[in-house]
Formats: structure tokens, C-alpha cells, sequence
């Protein structure tokens, strides 16, 4: 990789002035540290910024960042991709999901090579484009797709009450929402913590739903750190002084960065949207993670009649499919990797032929080594 000068890092930073100014509170405590800590942001906004903003060239080489599963698409399994495909087979169906998730490979192929034979598959920017395709379309299922963390999850409950209030007809629903603390619990636990996850730094739109509160478990059970950051570089060069602040005054505490949006409680009117159409699945499993009990929601029985699942249960497969034999996005979820690591990594598979899901979506891991690699 080439060498960097410091315009390099500094080009695009809100406040550059600040920026360095952290970078010295930063090295100042980190000599302090007895050893290298190994801090992991979950969210893949964290992870772009990060790479984007060459974070990781303004630190000191005691501080090192583990990539967590923070990605939706990205732990989507194939099973599920393959549940879309199918449904989008159908010729009545018009499948809709969110941006990136028509390019993730399942074992029948992508959403893309869905719609190359002839199916309806769109992507929409907000699911309340449903509505409209709907109206468009009175002679057609209208499925919705929907993936995400708890950010998302109230718009596709919104939805659903529209839908139900306006007494539309041919709007349904593949539930694919699933939960972060349950992961990060995994990843610290047992047989899956064979490596050191020192400190969290937290996602932040997932909290400004579900409130600072979904975190607290860690800093009280497994005295590990917590401090949710926004995505600004300032943002997550604060979040890791924090961090570092609190090892050296032995702390494992809950905090907050990015308090101008997040609050301990979080949306109670969302949170309260969502548990009204929402419960918990007994298992899910994230793609390179394996299955996570209570990780991920699906619809109550008395809106059955909206469920695709249901609806389509016959036509669904439900048999277990392996990844990719020379993909490592398990491991890079689990952050026991690092795209470099991967053999395949910028040569087979890349943004244009992904042979993992890190690769393929905009927040994913690998997705962001490629772009940003000059910055590594």
C-alpha cells in the first residue's frame, strides 16, 4: 500500500481542528494502556467511516478495531435470499426489498439474475413505496421484502398499518428484521469469544429506536465497555478517547457520544409500534454466525394473513446451505478476520462478481476495504 500524508486523512473531516485534537488526548491515554485493546464497531457505517477517514492511520498501534456483524444484508442467510427468489418467481408476484439486498448471492442466485429471467423484483428506497406499487398494480401480490436492524423496523410496522387500516388487499410481508445485542452477546460468549472483544463502540441509529438501555447487559454482565457513537469521524475519534479513558480509570461503563440524538430510553412510541405487530422468532440464523436464538422478529399470529411465510409455506425452502467455500465472511462477522485475510479478496471476488455478502453491501466490511484500501 502506498504511503499516506496527513491531507489524506484529513480531506472531507467536518472539523479537522478537533479531529487532531483528539488524535493527541488519544495517544496521550493510550500510553497509559498495559495492552493492546481491541475495540469492535458493530455497525458497518462505523466501519466505512473508519476506512473512509483512514481512522485507523491517526491512532496509536495499541488500539485496534475488530468489524462486527452491524451489517443487515450482510448476515442475511441464504435460506432467506432464497425464500425471495422463490416468492419473486411466482408470476402474480411482485417482490419488493431495500437497495443492496437484490445483489446478494443465495444458492439459486441474486434478486438481480431473479429479475435477468423475468421476474418482478424493484427495489424501493422506503417501504412506504409500496403503497403506491400496490395502487399500480391491483391484479398483483405486492411482497415486501423487509430486512434491517431495529432502525428500520418501524417502517415496516407503519406499513403494515396502513395497509390494515386501508383494508388493502395485496400487500404482504417476508419478515426479515432482526436484533443487534443478541449477536454481540454471542460474539462475547463461551466457545465464540476465542478472540478479545475489549469495548463496543455502539451503533447509533439502532439506538436512537431502542435507546442506550439495549447495551447496558454488557458493561454489568461482562464488565465490557459500551459507548455509542454517531458516524461523524469527530464522532467515533470521541467515542474511542472515551474508551480509552475508561480502561485507564478501570471503568466498564454504558455511555453515551452521541447525545444529540440518543437517550438511555430511546423512541418508546416506536418501540411500542413495533412490539403491537412484532414478536420474537425462537431462532434465526445470521449468514457466517449460524443460528441466534430470540435474534429476530417476526410477524404475530393475528396478522398470519399478511405473512408470506405463511401463506407461501409450501413453496418455501427450508434446508440449511453453506457459504461459499473460499468466503470468510463468517469469520470477518465474527471478527476473528480481516478482508485482506480472505484469498479471494479484490481478485474473485469483488463489488462486481461477490462471492460473500461483506462484499456486496454498502456498509459491508470487505465493501469497504475495496473502496478505501489506498487508506489502509
Amino acid at each position: 500500500m502506498s504511503s499516506l500524508e496527513l491531507k489524506d486523512l484529513y480531506d472531507g473531516f467536518r472539523d479537522p481542528n478537533v479531529i487532531k485534537g483528539y488524535q493527541k488526548l488519544i495517544a496521550k491515554e493510550a500510553q497509559k494502556l498495559p495492552r493492546t485493546i481491541n475495540i469492535m464497531e458493530v455497525c458497518g457505517g462505523h466501519t466505512h467511516t473508519i476506512m473512509k477517514y483512514g481512522l485507523t492511520q491517526l491512532l496509536p498501534k495499541n488500539i485496534n478495531f475488530i468489524h462486527g456483524p452491524g451489517c443487515p444484508v450482510c448476515i442475511m442467510p441464504k435460506e432467506r435470499i432464497d425464500h425471495a427468489y422463490r416468492l419473486a418467481q411466482q408470476s402474480d408476484v411482485i417482490l419488493l426489498t431495500l437497495g443492496d439486498m437484490i445483489k446478494v448471492p443465495g444458492s439459486l442466485g441474486t434478486l438481480q439474475d431473479a429479475r435477468a429471467k423475468g421476474a418482478d423484483v424493484r427495489y424501493v428506497y422506503s417501504p412506504m413505496d409500496a403503497l403506491k406499487v400496490a395502487e399500480e398494480n391491483p391484479d398483483k401480490k405486492i411482497i415486501f421484502f423487509a430486512i434491517g436492524f431495529e432502525t428500520t423496523t418501524p417502517m415496516t410496522a407503519a406499513l403494515i398499518d396502513i395497509v390494515i387500516k386501508r383494508n388493502i388487499k395485496n400487500i404482504f410481508f417476508h419478515i426479515n428484521h432482526v436484533t443487534v445485542p443478541e449477536a454481540m452477546e454471542l460474539l462475547i460468549e463461551g466457545s465464540d469469544n476465542d478472540h478479545c472483544i475489549d469495548a463496543f463502540i455502539g451503533p447509533s441509529h439502532v439506538s436512537v429506536i431502542s435507546g442506550a438501555k439495549i447495551y447496558a447487559v454488557f458493561p454489568e454482565k461482562y464488565h465490557i465497555p459500551v459507548v455509542v457513537s454517531g458516524f461523524e469521524p469527530v464522532d467515533v475519534m470521541e467515542s474511542i478517547y472515551m474508551i480509552v479513558k475508561q480502561f485507564n480509570e478501570g471503568r466498564s461503563d454504558l455511555e453515551v457520544q452521541y447525545k444529540r440524538l440518543v437517550n438511555f430510553e430511546g423512541n418508546i412510541k416506536a418501540q411500542a409500534f413495533v412490539e403491537h405487530f412484532f414478536e420474537k422468532v425462537d431462532l434465526f440464523k445470521w449468514r457466517g454466525i449460524g443460528h441466534i436464538p430470540r435474534s429476530a422478529l417476526k410477524l404475530r399470529s393475528e396478522f398470519a394473513a399478511l405473512d408470506a411465510e405463511v401463506i407461501y409455506k409450501e413453496l418455501l425452502p427450508y434446508e440449511e446451505i453453506n457459504d461459499h467455500k473460499l468466503c470468510i465472511c463468517g469469520d470477518i462477522l465474527r471478527g476473528r478476520a480481516k478482508p485482506q485475510d480472505c484469498s479471494v479478496f479484490g481478485t474473485a471476488c469483488k463489488p462486481t462478481s461477490p462471492l460473500g455478502s461483506c462484499m456486496v453491501s454498502s456498509e459491508g466490511a470487505c465493501a469497504a476495504y475495496y473502496k478505501y484500501g489506498n487508506l489502509i
